[in-house]
């Protein structure tokens, strides 16, 4: 059976909010198409990897750590007292239950390894979440994973489909073109030349590109054709079913953005153009 097929010929900014099962069947469904392509001595594998949160703030070193309140027991003292309250007659309120602290988020990207040279990891490819961009945990997490693979002189891709979020891209932001800054990115760099990098335009008016994967110096390139990654997410996860159009997507679109929806894309017509 066939789905509703994404209205927008690029990238969906609606689909930015559900995005950890875009992000997931992306994510698999890129290692399918690249795995069809590599020579018999690679792998793509799909790896996981946690995202902790952490405090942003330190806590003082000579804070002091002490209850607030002591509960002792003294011997021989009586349980209950002429005037007080019998512990059986007490009413207790029920106390809000919460998380006392986030927990990990599994995010996961792609490695192609050469099963020939000991699995060594040849090229990195990562559709970037905000665990990686949102909080300054993250992004610290993020880019020492990102020096960790470009000082290895591995090839690192990296594919970012949020709006929201800060700069993590391994391309200095006051270095990437303007015109293709927004509103999304899309970044390669080679590990035999990590001086410099390939962008590509991404956005949601016009179909995302097919970007060249690098792999060993020895092999031609393979091609990751994104845009029939975001339609198959689209169709597979039935989301024609679940966004509604008439409400602006999540962060808003740009003034000049919501007006092309409104004008150039019939289907998605009922989207209020003025927030």
């Amino acid at each position: 059976m066939k789905f509703a097929a994404n209205p927008l010929p690029g990238m969906n900014p609606w689909l930015e909010a559900y995005w950890g099962d875009i992000h997931t069947s992306m994510t698999t469904y890129a290692r399918d198409a690249i795995q069809k392509q590599l020579p018999d001595s690679l792998q793509a594998r799909v790896q996981e990897y946690l995202s902790v949160l952490e405090p942003e703030e330190n806590p003082s070193s000579n804070r002091r750590i002490a209850p607030d309140v002591n509960v002792v027991e003294q011997p021989g003292l009586s349980t209950s007292h002429g005037g007080a309250v019998a512990v059986e007659d007490l009413v207790y309120d029920e106390p809000f239950r919460i998380r006392r602290q986030s927990p990990p988020q599994t995010l996961r990207y792609i490695q192609i390894v050469d099963v020939k040279a000991g699995r060594r990891v040849v090229t990195a490819i990562e559709f970037l979440s905000l665990a990686n961009k949102a909080t300054e945990s993250g992004r610290k997490q993020y880019v020492a994973k990102q020096n960790e693979i470009l000082e290895a002189q591995v090839n690192l891709v990296e594919i970012d489909l949020l709006r929201r979020g800060s700069w993590v891209l391994a391309v200095q932001k006051h270095l990437y073109p303007n015109q293709l800054m927004h509103p999304y990115r899309i970044c390669v760099v080679r590990g035999d030349n990590t001086e410099e990098a390939e962008v590509y335009r991404a956005t949601f008016a016009a179909p995302l590109p097919t970007i060249r994967i690098p792999l060993r110096s020895t092999d031609d390139d393979v091609q990751l054709p994104l845009q029939s990654l975001v339609n198959q997410a689209y169709e597979n996860g039935r989301y024609g079913n679940d966004v509604d159009y008439s409400v602006a997507p999540e962060p808003p679109l740009e003034d000049s953005e919501q007006k092309w929806v409104a004008d150039d894309s019939p289907t998605v017509s009922p989207v209020c153009c003025h927030q």
